[in-house]
């Protein structure tokens, strides 16, 4: 990640960095969001978290959910869209959330449209919130990737996490573990 990308701004609510905004979802972004988790490139790496959504109305009634349950979580947890900063256009979506079913370990998650792919934006969004949990006490995040699921995996890297191994231990799949403590986020990495 280039040095320009590196500054994290936090505020009210947002995350800005260089070239995106991390902003609360409003039910106003149910068409956009349905372009990624309609998608069944995007879906296929959720279920069983979440399974593709069929259509606008079905989109703004989990957008409606992750707002009401909003109000429930602890910080640093939360869902954020991904807005580009030049244009506003929604892209994507970041939650850090604890994972199932213990509910104690904090994972990054990120989706972005397919029209977005290959930029950096997933990488500049999860380092964002990584920013984020770490100014708000987090120790440890990780993010959990499926075996086949390459450029997850790929951008857990790009955040700065390390893989740690494999594990069933969450949503009932065998899964590769990346994890970034505090002390290690903007470290610079080897060449892989």
């Amino acid at each position: 990640m280039a040095e320009s990308e590196h500054r994290v701004i936090v505020e009210e609510g947002r995350i800005t960095t260089p070239r995106v905004v991390l902003r609360r979802w409003t039910p106003d972004d149910a068409e956009a969001a349905l372009e990624i988790y309609g998608s069944d490139e995007v879906a296929r790496w959720l279920a069983p978290a979440m399974e593709r959504v069929p259509d606008v109305t079905a989109m703004r009634d989990v957008i409606g959910g992750w707002i009401a349950s909003s109000s429930h979580l602890e910080p640093p947890q939360g869902r954020w869209a991904i807005e580009r900063r030049d244009t506003g256009e929604l892209i994507g979506g970041v939650a850090l959330l604890t994972l199932p079913p213990v509910h104690v370990d904090l994972e990054i998650g990120w989706q972005l449209a397919r029209g977005a792919w290959g930029q950096g934006l997933a990488a500049e969004s999860g380092h964002a919130v990584a920013h984020y949990a770490f100014e708000s006490g987090a120790s440890e995040l990780f993010a959990v990737v499926r075996p086949r699921n390459e450029r997850g995996a790929s951008t857990a890297r790009r955040v700065g996490m390390e893989w740690v191994g494999e594990t069933e231990k969450y949503y009932g799949l065998r899964l590769q573990v990346y994890r970034l403590r505090r002390g290690e986020l903007d470290l610079p990495r080897p060449p892989s």
